[in-house]
């Protein structure tokens, strides 16, 4: 398992194939490729992305 990118939490569950939701702080997380993609769920159920506030290098996935 890893670490959620933006609070450091490892209270993650997987709600997909390669779909994780962070409770701590409640964004959802995607690996595609070991980049770990983060994102807002907004009201009307879209995601906004949330990928421009970390590094690459914070968002890397390493098994």
């Amino acid at each position: 398992m890893f670490k959620c990118p933006n609070c450091q939490s490892k209270d993650i569950g997987k709600i997909g194939i390669n779909q994780y939701y962070c409770w701590n702080c409640f964004i959802e997380l995607s690996v595609t490729k070991g980049l770990i993609h983060t994102h807002q769920v907004e009201e009307d159920g879209t995601l906004s992305s949330l990928d421009d506030l970390f590094e690459e290098e914070d968002r890397r996935f390493t098994s």
